[in-house]
């Protein structure tokens, strides 16, 4: 398989991480424009085609809240008061209380950490909201449209409450990262309805329950429980979404459009998780001292790293991966090495949020 940015491909200790230069990232996020060519699929059959598909939406209907009223943003995000564990929660705080570094700079480092992962979390959404419009051209059923219409209206939601949630309450959105950035246009310019539900639906929204759920779990703080507890039930609607439409897409596929949906999963899901971390960490290595190279051989010299490292990919994409049948014995070694997959190959299980999605009733 050729890989995504081979170009940008480094060894870092005994790993193999990408990363990209800072003029390089520049260059991506001034790509405004994506040239996306898309096929749009009318269907003459009215009537619902998919009950399980037709009664998610109906499960989206009931879903909808309201990000500016329905959130109690008088509630405060306090500068002196931790908002997750200090310990284990996030990776910077974590590093400079080993460094021996104070309590308020372990606090500010959380508050940034937490500002950038929300904000490459603001901009997956964004690249939802987009993807989901597409899909309500490009999917064959109307059961597909009308859920991929409702998803539209939930990730308009999210850009809103995510970006309002970062600008009043911590108060910098953060650029997107140079490999989310190439990742997601791919996303957008999948040539197929089905190549983009299954990276975004399967994948990313699978990775996104992921640290939703981690984050809903730790928090410490009102606002943040709120706030991930609503846009997660959202995200296990979409991921569900991606499930049960992929699951009919697979029984109908040839063993070569099988191989080629496994290493199309494979690719996007390794070239997300070779980053590391590095475009935080260089990001707010000077203001920390922190060396972002020191950090990824540290961290991967750790007994339990392969553990640690697929926690966000074991929760839901990886066992869902595995269900469909797209990663196999061909795939799954690799998986393996590069600290994706660990233990269990079926994870967690069904999230709780996405099993009930699931239900037709």
């Amino acid at each position: 398989m050729e890989k995504i940015l081979a170009e940008f491909r480094k060894q870092v200790g005994e790993f193999e991480v990408v990363d990209i230069d800072e003029a390089r990232i520049e260059a991506l996020r001034a790509e405004l424009d994506v040239q996306a060519p898309l096929n749009l699929r009318w269907t003459w059959t009215y009537g619902s085609e998919v009950e399980e598909l037709r009664a998610l939406y109906e499960r989206g209907k009931r879903g909808q809240w309201n990000a500016e009223t329905d959130i109690d943003w008088s509630l405060p995000l306090p500068e002196d008061e931790w908002f997750l564990p200090r310990e284990g929660a996030l990776l910077m705080p974590s590093l400079l209380t080993l460094m021996g570094k104070d309590e308020e700079t372990c606090r500010a480092a959380a508050r940034d950490e937490l500002a950038y992962v929300l904000s490459q979390l603001l901009h997956g959404e964004q690249a939802a909201l987009q993807i989901c419009g597409q899909l309500t051209n490009a999917c064959v059923s109307m059961d597909a449209k009308f859920y991929a219409a409702s998803q539209v209206a939930d990730e308009a939601r999210h850009v809103e409450v995510l970006a309002k949630f970062i600008e009043r309450k911590l108060g910098t959105v953060y650029p997107i990262g140079g490999t989310l950035k190439v990742l997601l246009d791919k996303l957008l310019t999948a040539p197929t309805w089905k190549s983009k539900t299954l990276g975004m639906q399967c994948l990313f929204e699978g990775v996104a329950v992921g640290i939703f759920d981690d984050l809903q779990k730790k928090s410490l703080n009102p606002l943040l429980s709120d706030m991930i507890r609503r846009v997660k039930q959202d995200e296990a609607r979409h991921a569900a979404f991606g499930i049960l439409t992929m699951r009919r897409v697979v029984k109908e596929s040839t063993p070569d459009e099988m191989a080629e949906m496994e290493d199309f999963a494979y690719n996007i899901i390794e070239t997300l998780n070779a980053n590391q971390q590095l475009d935080m960490l260089r990001l707010f290595g000077p203001k920390y001292g922190i060396d972002a190279e020191m950090v990824v051989q540290m961290t991967h010299a750790l007994p339990e790293w392969p553990k640690l490292n697929s926690d966000m990919f074991m929760h839901t994409v990886v066992p869902n991966l595995c269900r469909l049948g797209l990663i196999t014995e061909r795939t799954e070694s690799l998986y393996r090495e590069r600290g994706i997959m660990w233990g269990d190959r079926f994870g967690m299980g069904l999230d709780e949020d996405v099993a009930k999605s699931m239900v037709t009733n």
